[in-house]
């Protein structure tokens, strides 16, 4: 019994980890440190987890209540990514931002929608037909403390690649991102109509 609830903890973290993609996100968060001067690890961290646990707990409620589906909800995710991604592969603000205070950058776009988007959202919904909430729970604190862990060293993480590197990996994180919101976008599409 205690090997089959680690297994599917670990299935659960496994997938959340791969949605939340906090290494794939790392060239846009070192962005955002360098615009903003200062990502604070433990009020987006936080911030991500309450998201997260009233997405499992409450999520599928409130989407009905609003009358709107996980697929819509899912297509406004995608474009967002999207256009996020546009701006890593292209280098350029597609979206204009006023100057954001330290406070506000820790919760948008850091905790919301990067780590706790739309993507991780809808995942979670979606884990709930297959794992139970305690699985699922667990599979959500580890990702938090991963990426607590990310935000609380990104300026050692910034420190060890280059310039370079680090203009490469936006790049090609950029295209992969874009390819996921595509596919998030068009799969959900399909399924609206």
């Amino acid at each position: 019994m205690d090997g089959i609830v680690l297994a599917d903890i670990l299935k659960v973290s496994l997938t959340l980890f791969t949605v939340i993609d906090v290494i794939g996100v790392l060239p846009l968060l070192i962005d955002i440190s360098r615009n903003t001067g200062v990502i604070h690890p433990e009020k987006a961290s936080f911030t991500s987890l309450i998201i997260m646990l009233l997405a499992l707990f409450l999520g599928e409620k409130f989407l009905f209540f609003l009358g709107v589906t996980k697929n819509s909800f899912a297509v406004a995710g995608g474009i967002i990514l999207f256009i996020l991604a546009m701006e890593m592969v292209l280098g350029r603000n597609i979206i204009k931002q006023g100057k954001m205070s330290q406070k506000t950058t820790a919760v948008v776009p850091v905790a919301f929608p990067l780590i706790s988007g739309a993507g991780t959202i809808t995942t979670i919904l979606t884990l709930k037909s297959q794992f139970n909430h305690f699985e699922i729970s667990v599979g959500i604190l580890v990702n938090v403390i991963l990426v607590y862990l990310v935000l609380r060293y990104l300026n050692v993480i910034e420190g060890k690649i280059s310039e370079s590197t680090i203009m490469v990996m936006r790049k090609m994180f950029g295209v992969i991102l874009l390819a996921i919101s595509v596919g998030m976008i068009t799969k959900n599409l399909k399924l609206n109509i």
